[in-house]
């Protein structure tokens, strides 16, 4: 019989075994612990990086939702903005 622990049981890949190892269970014979809740740290900090895997996607995103007039109104507000007279300091 296999030594009680906190974690859940690792499942076999042979299907015999996992057969085996349910019926262990389903008898009593093992028991079987659903895993450990992860922290809200953990969570945290595993959802940050994956949030981050894909890149930064807002500028073509919000591009592509656009209409194409809406998207040259803007536009020409940025060039007027970048190209119009300077402010001076």
């Amino acid at each position: 019989m296999p030594k009680p622990s906190s974690r859940r049981l690792k499942r076999p890949s042979d299907p015999i075994q996992l057969a085996n190892l349910i019926g262990d269970i389903a008898t009593g014979q093992v028991e079987d612990k659903p895993a450990i809740a992860p922290t809200q740290y953990e969570i945290r900090r595993v959802m940050s990086a994956l949030g981050r895997t894909g890149g930064l996607k807002g500028g073509k995103a919000r591009a592509a939702s656009l209409s194409p007039k809406k998207r040259s109104e803007i536009a020409k507000k940025a060039a007027a903005a970048r190209w119009g007279e300077k402010k001076a300091k």
